[in-house]
């Protein structure tokens, strides 16, 4: 059994940085593990995801902006969030699948067994 507690969010101004941290209560080192944010009358949408080897893999949305990174001796996941955006506010959570290797459809939260409560991240223009 997997828990996750997301934590780091708050209200920053557009152009703005934040880091979110997701630790996490079980062995998650051969985990594939995500970000995901749903806005307010929107769907949930896959942000970032980092597998087993470390390998990467983010939206279109956030690419070149966002980096996701786990520190494994720490059972913790992070997403260094950067040239933050109003179309950025959303609550924020994490995921982690039980296998290593991240499933294809990482985006739409397909292979994600465990799931965080979220945190809310506000943008001011």
């Amino acid at each position: 059994q997997i828990q996750l507690e997301e934590s780091g969010g708050g209200s920053v101004q557009a152009g703005g940085s934040l880091t979110l941290s997701c630790a996490a209560t079980g062995y998650t080192a051969n985990s594939c593990m995500g970000w995901y944010r749903q806005a307010p009358g929107k769907e949930r949408e896959g942000v970032a995801a980092i597998d087993e080897n470390g390998r990467t893999m983010y939206a279109d949305s956030t690419k070149g902006r966002f980096i996701i990174t786990k520190d494994n001796s720490k059972n913790t996941l992070y997403l260094q969030m950067n040239s933050l955006k109003p179309e950025d506010a959303a609550t924020y959570y994490c995921a982690a699948d039980l296998f290593p290797i991240c499933d294809k459809g990482w985006g739409r939260g397909a292979g994600m067994d465990y799931w965080g409560q979220g945190t809310l991240v506000t943008i001011s223009s």
